[in-house]
């Protein structure tokens, strides 16, 4: 019999509801009260999340954030900014001891991304892993040069006819990994760009120009786009295939939410953490 996992699919959230939600899942998940989750959400507002360690004077332009009318948060886990606009965004919550995990988190990537994988074949793309195999390569996952997620594929990232199609973060925390990452159905590049802060505006279009070569969104690959649903829809089916689990849906009760809503209130609302680096 093949192992239960939960599935949340949660709708389009505010973006401290949709940090704290994955937090609280973590925490939950930590003190043995729920199985394993997958959780897919979207973003309401549009958001700009940054990573942990981000630092925002150097590198987010806030003022074009508020300009546009984004959300902003910084999340729990590294990596670097992403515009959340016309994405499925995902998390998986599973404990490190969980029999099919690797202790690296290199691996781990690669186990849970099988779940990725097999979601955009049965798109009908054909993703594959980009593992760095040359040392100018690997020193670029370890210094990147752009603030930008998708500028470049890490480790076991997905990537379709050599371009990064979803971009993912990790943290391990409480003995349970979370990881969480966008998988891009569309994608305003020069919205994207606004974001951040250049040297120059040469280096800006330099870099802008690059990206279109390093990154893609679904629908530029299909002949016949795809929506959100049927987008969902895939990667469901493809993390029940790529992990060999059966995801059983759940709808968080009143008292879970309201749980969830204080996390997000004195967190992911907060100051002090969105701006603190």
């Amino acid at each position: 019999m093949t192992e239960v996992w939960r599935f949340i699919d949660s709708g389009k959230r505010s973006p401290s509801y949709n940090m704290a939600l994955d937090e609280t899942l973590l925490n939950w998940h930590s003190e043995g009260r729920i199985p394993p989750t997958i959780r897919f959400y979207g973003w309401n507002p549009a958001t700009l999340s940054i990573g942990y360690f981000q630092q925002i004077d150097k590198e987010i332009n806030m003022t074009a954030v508020r300009e546009k009318e984004l959300g902003f948060v910084r999340r729990p886990t590294g990596g670097r900014g992403v515009l959340h606009e016309h994405e499925l965004t995902y998390s998986v919550i599973v404990s490190e001891n969980h029999a099919a995990m690797p202790q690296s988190v290199t691996e781990a990537y690669r186990v849970i991304s099988q779940g990725l994988l097999h979601g955009f074949q049965e798109l009908g793309l054909d993703a594959y892993f980009a593992i760095p195999e040359t040392e100018i390569e690997k020193d670029a996952l370890k210094n990147p040069r752009s603030s930008v997620c998708f500028d470049a594929p890490s480790w076991y990232e997905l990537v379709v006819e050599g371009r990064k199609v979803a971009g993912s973060a990790q943290t391990r925390q409480k003995g349970v990994i979370l990881q969480h990452g966008a998988i891009l159905l569309d994608i305003e590049v020069d919205k994207l760009f606004d974001l951040f802060h250049y040297k120059t505006d040469r280096l800006r279009n330099r870099m802008q120009k690059q990206f279109a070569t390093k990154a893609v969104a679904i629908n530029e690959l299909l002949h016949t786009p795809v929506g959100l649903e049927e987008a969902s829809s895939a990667f469901k089916k493809g993390f029940e295939k790529g992990l060999g689990i059966t995801l059983e849906h759940y709808e968080l009760t009143n008292e879970e939410d309201a749980q969830v809503k204080m996390l997000a209130r004195d967190r992911y609302e907060n100051d002090e953490w969105n701006y603190k680096r």
